[in-house]
This record gives C-alpha cells, structure tokens and sequence, in this order.
C-alpha cells in the first residue's frame, strides 16, 4: 500500500493541481521501483528524505518551469530505474540539495538517517561545489571527481543521474551554456560512464551533447532513422525468424530484442569510415537475452551462437569473446557480426539476463551478483584510480589526460609467466607492462621475453602473450619512454621521475643564474624571470634554471638581453588581466562578443583549424599572443580548449554586417571519375554561384576522385547552398565540409 502525499497549506497558490498530481506520481513511482528492494522502515526512511526535499523546494521552479521537486524526482527515478541504487542512494539523492540549501546540515543527517547517508551526501555536495566558471582548468574538476569515485562510486554514480537529468532539460537553457556543458559531458561524464559500464546513460549523454554542438547532423541521423524504421523493423523480423525457430525447438528460454545504435554512435562511424548514413552497415544490433542458471551461463550463450551461425555466415574477424574475459568495467557479452538477409552485416550480441543487468546498470549491478570474475576488473582499476591520485599528488593536468584517455580504450589481455592475466589498454607496449607491475620494474626495465624471444622495451602486446620482463639496476627512465607508453600509470611514473631529475639539475641552474645577477648588481626577482621566459618561449622558470645548467642559454646572452634590451624583458601580463583589457575593446550586446565587418579594428582572427564562417556557432577564445581567435563549436580543438582553459572562452556570435565581407571554407568532393568534372565542379562553383576558389586539388583513383577545394562565401547559409548544388551534380556522390588544417 502506497503511502499519501498531504501537501502542506504553505504550497498552495505556489503549484497548481495539475502539478501537484505529477508530484504525487513521480513520487509513487519511486516507491514502486524502489519497493524490490526496501523494507519498511527503509520506506520511512525515503518518505522523511522526501518531507525534507518538498520543504526546500518550496517555490523553486527548474528552467524548464515545472516545480524544482519534480527535478529531484526525476534524478532520483534515474539513480533506482537505470543505475540500481538501493535505498541509501535514494534517500542521498532526495537530501543533497537541502544541504546545499541550508535546510539541514551534514550532522544532522548523520543523526536522522545514518553515517553511510552523511558520506554520500557529504560526497555529492562537494562534486557540486566545482565551480568549473572560475577553475583554471578542468584537471582540477576531474582529480576531485576521481578521488570521490575512490571514496564511494555511489557519489559519481549519483552525480551522472543528475547530469543526465540536467541535459534532457538542456533546451531551456543560454546556447553557450548548453554548448559548455555539452563539450564536458562529452570530455568527462560521458566517458565515466563508459568505464563504470552504464552503457545507456553513456549513449543517452553522447546524443544529448551532439544534439547541441552537432545540430544539423544529428537532426539529420534522427530523420534517416525514423524514415527506416519500418524498413528496419522488417528486417529485424526476417532475420530473427529462424533463430526464434529454433530456440524453442531446442526449449532455451530467451527474449530477442532488436535496435538502432545510438545517434553519436553512428555519427560516429559515418565519420570513421568516411561514409553516408546508407553506407554503415551496423547501423542496429540483435540482441539474444537467455534466461539461464549461473552455471550454465557460457554453455549456453556458446549454443546460442552455434544456432546463429548454422543459418547465417559469421564474420571470425569480429568475434568478440568478453564472456570468458569480460572487459574492465564488468561488461560481460558475446559479440558477433553475420550475413544476414540482402546480404547485409548484421551485429548480434549474446548475454544472459544478468550480463544484460550488468551491462545495462554497470557497476551498481556488482553488488548484487557479488562474487562474479566481472565485478573484479571495475574493482582493479579503481585501485589503479587511487595510485595515480596518490602517486600524483596535486591536479597535473597532463596526467588527468592521460587518465581520460584510459577511459574508452579497447584492452589487450597478456599473461605473467606465472600465468597471472593482466588488462591493459590495447596498443600496451612492454614498458606499459612493466610498470602494471611495479614502479621500480618500470624505471629499471630494459626488454622482455615474450614467448620466449627477446623483445624491446617498445614491442606492443598482443592477445594471449606471455611476458616476463628483464631488468638492470643501471637503468633510468627517459623522455623518449613518453613517446610509446600508452598507460596513465606509465606516464604517471616517468614523468615524476623525469621532473625530480630535472629539479635537481635546476636548482644548479638557478643558483649559477644568481651568482651572476648578484656580479652584475641586477635584483633577483619575478619580474625578471617572467622576461626571461617570454624572452626565450619557455613555459617554465624550472625549464629556464635547466637550460642554464645544461648550456643551452649563455648566461653572457642574459646580461646582454637585460642590458640592451629592456622591452623583450618587459613582464607579461596575466591571462585575466589581458582578457579585460581586450573585452574594453570589444562591442558586447547581452554579454557575447560580436563578430562583424570590423575584423581589422579588433583583436580577434577566425582560427584557422576550423575556418567559422558566419552563421556557425562560434565562441571566442582568449590567446596569450594573438589576442582572441574565433572557433566554431564544433572544432576538433574546443573540447581540448574547454578542458583546459576555461576561464578564457567568451561567448560570440555573428550580426548580419559579417556577411558584407568573404571567409574562407574546405569542403571535399568526392565521386566517378568522368571526363569534364573538374570543369564540371569549377562553373558551379564560379560561375553559377559567383564564388571565388582560392585553391582546388583533385586525386583520381581506380575511377573515382577525391577533391579538395578552398573557397570564399559570405555564411554557412551561402556555403549550404553550394555544397547543395554541388550533391545534385551527376556524377559527384559526396560533398562535405572539412576543418581548414584537418578532416
């Protein structure tokens, strides 16, 4: 029996009745998700946890304009239906903004709930205080998050449902910050998820993020797949028809499910592979869930492939067997891609029901099938979290880095000669190895045998090798070791090492530097280093102390600088301060930078890497040199420059006086190889649409073409309507828009 909500007096006239009923009803529906798995008094528990939110919520609306509570039951549905949380989570998630608010404090959580309560919400409220306007870069952010993670998954597990409720209500938001957020959901949160394996809140993050900095190209993957869905579903129907068949001939209690791969995935693979939307051939998956008993969960996954295969041709070079080794994040499957009907590759995946609970619900699913050889791997490489967090000591953004990178890297499984497997990121070279071990195995490690032969310390692992590594107590890491490790730990360990070696040699550096200055009488201080390093373009004043001591800089050649030329000297002002002094120079209408015909008169150049034209949506960026550099949102920098920088972006957009002047665009033409297309493609070009090319480079090969063309057009609208043109031409198959430096 479902308790009643009695809303007090003090909200009525704040939320009308047809609120008050989908309050009530996102409330029950909690219940009865969470009713699996509470007792009563854990009942009473989350009823009380939601007093205390309706209280704080009292007369907050969300962007959306439904009542702010509504918002915390929707995150809170998230962190029961899609993760698996149980009741502590639920409880957490319902207290954490009351926290925030002032309404209750930590203590007495403690004392109304319990202590495991307080660590969660404790947890989630300082996650929730990374100011990410305000922090020099994201490193910083992503350190907090991981040493969260290592203190209790359940904080970060919370803090994805909240974000993914937060970008579903993403479109009544600024386009800057839906932009923003977007661009770190797709750097961080998305990529957590990934390696917690929540695979659904993953994709779901993806889209959502492409939705706002790749609009028309998910608009347009959107409308294709709701244009195939009835074409599609006949397939699915077709194909599973004799699989059904003979499931149930051979009595095997099963569900098949069938379904387009996510939006981003697909874009995704368009972009990999250099094709049409028509042209991926995986664009949905089969799906065969078994209802089998633990212990006969490989065997019959096993016969389940077998029946598969018996009516349709597999491909063995993309088998993928993660049932007898399950990736790192617990994911546990049987992958295999057949030729299905129309000669088409179909991808089919094979779980039982709790490898699907697993793979839908990632880690929170662990605890309840204690014990399984999946749950160690998660377990593994939250250990590795903890001993770069530690090994590390404060935020280097180099390392978060690298550890970002880990995140959604394939894996190669190796063996120590005691037979022991070990996981590391595919691409794991015998140093990667070595340092998976042990750091000291890693600074001293000078080859290894694998299988038995003598290899370098470069050799990449493959699947299955057995590796036994040879080391010499006269061995030292070096720089170049940072050119072929793949693993955060590696790099981790060799950088520490390196820039403790470089620190002594420094401070040998730093005091010739000062004998000489106290000789010539000049003053020893800050200013006069940061000259130096402008001087000579280092980042560093450890980089300049190592030059000296190294010989690289004359000490001589610094007297003179200081002597003759005083203005190369001269201190460079702070990012902050140079980001006010050029916003005094710049127009702003509702705080955005605007991009007109003035380019000249301002500081600002379009940055090369992605050539905005107007009409993209752009922001600005803020240069140590070269004043602000206009990027489209789209860029394959702006991730890195969001992470990174944050404090230097500014909002931008176009006016209509932008379009009075030509910009430069790359678009790549590509088709069959007839006679006259060059010429074909240059009249459109110049002569029906009057556009000025600026360079064109044409590749032909076994009868088709590749083309390269430069132009300049007045918008992305002007540009649309040429690379429209262009697709109608017979003969021309693809027309595309490409970075001006890149693909």
């Amino acid at each position: 029996m479902l308790p009643k909500i009695n809303f007090d007096k003090k909200t009525e006239g704040k939320i009308t009745d047809r609120e008050r009923k989908n309050v009530i009803n996102k409330y029950r529906e909690l219940l009865q998700l969470s009713e699996t798995f509470t007792k009563k008094k854990e009942l009473e528990l989350i009823r009380k946890a939601f007093d205390i939110a309706l209280d704080t919520s009292e007369g907050k609306r969300s962007p959306s304009g439904d009542p702010a509570i509504l918002d915390i039951l929707e995150t809170t549905i998230i962190v029961v239906d899609q993760i698996g949380l149980g009741t502590r989570s639920v409880v957490a998630t319902l207290l954490y903004q009351a926290v925030i608010d002032n309404k209750i404090t930590i203590g007495e959580i403690e004392k109304e709930f319990d202590k495991t309560i307080k660590l969660i919400v404790d947890g989630l409220v300082k996650i929730t205080d990374i100011n990410t306007k305000t922090s020099v870069n994201q490193a910083e952010n992503f350190r907090q998050m991981l040493l969260t993670l290592a203190e209790d998954v359940r904080v970060i597990l919370i803090k994805l449902a909240v974000l993914l409720n937060h970008m579903r209500g993403l479109n009544n938001l600024p386009e800057d910050y839906q932009i923003k957020t977007s661009l770190e959901t797709f750097s961080l949160y998305a990529p957590l998820a990934h390696r917690l394996g929540l695979y659904n809140i993953k994709s779901e993050l993806e889209n959502l993020s492409m939705k706002y900095t790749e609009n028309e190209k998910y608009k347009e993957i959107i409308k294709k797949l709701k244009n195939t869905t009835a074409k599609r579903n006949r397939f699915i129907k077709k194909f599973i028809a004799p699989v059904e068949k003979e499931l149930k001939e051979q009595g095997v209690d099963y569900d098949i499910k069938g379904r387009p791969k996510s939006v981003y995935s697909i874009w995704q693979k368009m972009k990999k592979q250099d094709v049409e939307f028509e042209e991926v051939y995986d664009i949905f998956a089969i799906r065969i869930i078994l209802n089998s008993k633990p212990s006969k969960e490989k065997a019959d996954c096993w016969r389940a492939y077998s029946i598969v295969t018996d009516f349709y041709q597999p491909n063995p070079k993309r088998l993928r067997d993660w049932i007898s080794i399950p990736k790192s994040n617990g994911y546990e499957s049987l992958h295999t891609t057949v030729v299905g009907p129309e000669s088409k590759w179909v991808e089919v995946q094979i779980r039982t029901q709790r490898m699907d609970e697993v793979a839908e619900k990632g880690y929170a699913a662990h605890w309840r099938y204690k014990g399984v050889k999946a749950e160690k791997g998660i377990d593994q490489w939250m250990q590795k979290i903890r001993e770069v967090i530690e090994t590390n000591g404060v935020a280097n953004g180099e390392t978060i880095d690298d550890l970002k990178l880990n995140l959604y890297n394939k894996e190669v499984f190796v063996f120590t000669p005691n037979g022991d497997l070990k996981k590391l990121p595919a691409g794991s070279t015998v140093l990667d190895f070595a340092f998976d071990i042990h750091s000291d195995v890693g600074n001293q490690c000078v080859g290894a045998m694998i299988n038995h032969k003598n290899v370098t310390i470069k050799q990449q692992l493959q699947n299955g090798d057995q590796v036994s590594i040879l080391t010499s107590k006269t061995q030292k890491p070096k720089t170049d070791w940072l050119n072929f490790v793949v693993t955060s730990k590696a790099k981790t360990k060799i950088k520490s090492t390196l820039r403790e070696d470089k620190f002594k040699e420094a401070e040998t550096g730093k005091e010739l530097l000062k004998r000489r200055l106290k000789n010539w009488k000049i003053k020893f201080e800050d200013q006069l280093i940061d000259g130096l390093l402008k001087h000579y373009k280092l980042k560093t004043p450890v980089d300049l102390y190592y030059a000296i001591a190294h010989g690289k800089i004359d000490v001589t050649d610094i007297k003179n600088i200081l002597t003759d030329n005083k203005k190369e000297v001269e201190t460079e002002k702070e990012i902050p301060e140079q980001k006010e002094s050029i916003d005094k120079e710049i127009s702003y209408q509702g705080d955005y930078l605007i991009i007109d015909d003035k380019i000249e008169n301002l500081d600002y150049k379009l940055a090369k890497c992605c050539s905005p034209i107007p009409g993209d949506s752009v922001f600005g960026f803020v240069t140590v040199s070269e004043g602000i550099k206009i990027h489209r949102t789209n860029c394959p920098n702006a991730r890195q420059l969001v992470d990174k920088y944050n404090y230097r972006i500014l909002k931008a957009q176009w006016t209509k006086n932008a379009s009075k002047q030509s910009f430069q665009a790359t678009i790549k033409v590509s088709g069959v190889d007839e006679m006259g297309m060059v010429s074909k493609i240059t009249d459109v070009i110049s002569k029906d649409l009057k556009v000025r090319m600026r360079s064109i480079s044409i590749d032909s090969n076994d009868g088709m073409f590749d083309g390269k063309l430069k132009l300049f057009v007045d918008s992305a609208k002007h540009l649309d309507g040429l690379i429209s043109k262009l697709k109608k031409e017979k003969g021309i198959l693809k027309v595309l828009r490409i970075d001006s430096e890149g693909n």
